[in-house]
């Protein structure tokens, strides 16, 4: 791995801040980092640099008005601590770019916004528009809100997420984390990863913060997902001094993750990491090169079974032997149809479906390989 990575200049970038970085501990905010952090963001957007902010921080704020020592396990209680931690958080960030002469906008999200392709593309020009006008929009996940079945799972994915929605050329993850540590060799941080390897992605691990959520784990499933998206990923310590600047002077003290590839269109993204599939399509190992090298679409002959249910137009996941996940995509059937002509070659199927234009069960346009 290269010790250093050429930085191309950016247009605009996400700057993800943990829990971590902004508190000295349950609810009790370091100030002075939050202010140098606006002034580094700030910095930033007068070179000519549009920001997004992803903020952690408000059900740790909550716990601490609330007197909580530990994460309630209840959903509720989460809950109630972040309705009474966003507000504190938006006053602290307020506060943090007035001397900045900055004004800032709240926009809160649950996965559903993002999911939905209408509500997907008015959260973007949303922020397109904010941008536009030199906002600087500060997003949280809706945990006053979310449950279960409509939560990202921790920040540094939304913040992943967000990158690809607006075409950022980088991603910053600020946190406690100084970067990926290479635990099983040096113990020290790796200054480069061109490509996220199994080995890599071993060298991650959870956390024990207890206003956290996730860990490396989540940092290097945010960075691929960004990655995708042709966005390049800095994780570093948001303690470091003049850690924005220093990062997009080439005086990197974290990890810096290279985009490679050609990215993702943007269709193609969302059917890949915006969605949460409603069931699987099983194939046979001649249709694993056909989709993943070949870039054609699925058919029926490459089809040995699904499990769930789902409706023709649900994305849906593709598995190959070994239950390796291959692709997701949009299917052209419903589940039980998708089971009747498994196996068939197209000849058979057409007869069965001779209203039908398209007999794929998922089109290539409508399919993102893993």
């Amino acid at each position: 791995m290269p010790a250093q990575a050429s930085i191309p200049a950016s247009r605009r970038i996400v700057v993800k801040l943990g829990t971590g970085v902004l508190t000295h501990g349950i609810g009790e905010l370091n100030t002075d980092r939050i202010a140098a952090l606006a002034a580094g963001i700030a910095a930033l957007r007068r070179a000519g640099t549009e920001v997004i902010v992803v903020s952690s921080g408000a059900v740790g704020l909550g716990m601490g008005r609330l007197g909580l020592k530990k994460k309630p396990a209840d959903v509720s209680r989460k809950q109630a601590c972040a309705a009474i931690g966003q507000s504190l958080l938006m006053q602290t960030w307020q506060a943090a770019f007035a001397p900045q002469k900055a004004t800032v906008a709240q926009v809160l999200l649950t996965h559903e916004d993002l999911r939905s392709r209408a509500r997907h593309l008015g959260v973007k020009d949303c922020l397109e528009e904010l941008l536009s006008y030199g906002v600087i929009p500060i997003i949280n996940e809706n945990d006053t809100v979310s449950a279960a079945e409509i939560k990202f799972g921790d920040n540094d994915t939304l913040s992943a997420l967000v990158a690809g929605l607006v075409g950022a050329q980088h991603l910053v993850i600020l946190s406690t984390a100084p970067g990926l540590i290479d635990l099983k060799g040096t113990g020290r941080i790796l200054p480069v990863i061109e490509k996220i390897t199994p080995e890599v992605e071993a060298m991650a691990g959870g956390t024990t913060d207890i206003t956290a959520t996730g860990g490396m784990i989540s940092k290097i499933t945010a960075a691929k997902i960004a990655l995708r998206a042709g966005c390049g990923v800095f994780i570093a310590s948001g303690a470091e001094p003049d850690i924005l600047a220093r990062l997009f002077s080439g005086d990197n003290p974290g990890t810096y993750f290279v985009p490679a590839g050609v990215p993702l269109e943007s269709k193609k993204r969302w059917i890949a990491h915006y969605q949460r599939p409603a069931g699987s399509i099983l194939i046979n190992e001649c249709a694993v090169p056909v989709l993943r090298d070949q870039g054609r679409s699925l058919l029926a002959v490459g089809v040995t079974g699904v499990r769930g249910r789902f409706v023709a137009g649900d994305i849906v996941n593709i598995i190959g032997p070994g239950d390796a996940l291959i692709a997701r995509g949009e299917s052209t059937f419903d589940d039980t149809d998708v089971a009747r002509i498994a196996g068939m070659p197209s000849e058979r199927v057409k007869p069965l479906f001779p209203a039908r234009k398209h007999l794929e069960v998922i089109h290539r346009d409508n399919l993102a390989v893993l």
